[in-house]
């Protein structure tokens, strides 16, 4: 494939709809196409050996490194048929909305990531039983879905909802019948152990990320934890660690 077609494909499949990666706008190149291709056909291979239905899939699209976090940005991985699909909340860049999304696996790693590497964790059998039918309904797996978004949204407020956190409360909903909102989804996720990341940011860089992004909010934060420089939010990582310290899920795997 020549490089001018490469370049308009992946344009097209990917827009505007950024989540857990860099926002600057930066041509593709061949290089980051056959990287981002191979690591989803690696991936596929992986997730076919594992005899899952269902997986908790993380690309690693910025650097957190700073943060002690390896993952970015989490969604869900299905099969569907004889495909593995990908569906997960993106951010329209620049702005303070949010939608859902279903991508093949090339079109979840077409994105310039940090590393080209992916991480997985596989539910246990009976909550990927569940989670397969509501993930595959497109009006239930958006039933918790907000469009208001903050990249930092504390973990047990509803006023925005950030990628990782959609992802979580919806497998709540999926693993307990009654979280049919996400005040419930919340409180069953506390009932279970789930504790979320802290961040340790100033106030010069809170103030930094607030006036130059949309899409960075801190209003939700209880004023206790924001001022004492504690932003506590939901992240893949943390999610990985809960999933595997409940039982919920196994340990998570990296494919590089």
């Amino acid at each position: 494939m020549k490089r001018a077609a490469i370049a308009l494909l992946l344009a097209a499949a990917l827009g505007h709809a950024q989540a857990g990666r860099s926002c600057e706008a930066q041509p593709p190149t061949v290089e980051s196409v056959q990287r981002g291709l191979a690591l989803a056909e690696r991936t596929a291979r992986s997730l076919e050996a594992s005899g899952a239905q269902v997986v908790l899939l993380a690309r690693a699209g910025q650097d957190l490194r700073r943060h002690g976090l390896a993952w970015s940005h989490l969604g869900f991985a299905y099969r569907d048929g004889a495909h593995w699909r990908v569906v997960h909340k993106l951010n329209e860049c620049g702005s303070a909305q949010a939608a859902l999304y279903r991508q093949g696996l090339g079109e979840f790693f077409l994105d310039d990531p940090f590393e080209y590497r992916a991480g997985w964790v596989v539910p246990e059998p009976a909550l990927q039983a569940r989670l397969l039918p509501l993930l595959l309904d497109d009006g239930r797996v958006a039933r918790l879905h907000q469009r208001d978004y903050s990249m930092v949204a504390y973990p047990w407020a509803q006023r925005y909802q950030q990628s990782n956190q959609w992802a979580l409360e919806t497998l709540a909903l999926a693993a307990e019948p009654g979280a049919t909102d996400r005040t419930r989804a919340q409180a069953w996720l506390r009932l279970q152990g789930y504790e979320p990341s802290t961040l340790h940011l100033g106030p010069l860089t809170r103030l930094g990320a607030r006036v130059a992004r949309a899409n960075v909010t801190f209003d939700d934060h209880p004023n206790e934890k924001r001022f004492a420089d504690r932003i506590e939010t939901v992240t893949v990582d943390s999610v990985f660690a809960w999933l595997n310290r409940s039982g919920l899920g196994s340990p998570a795997q990296v494919i590089q």
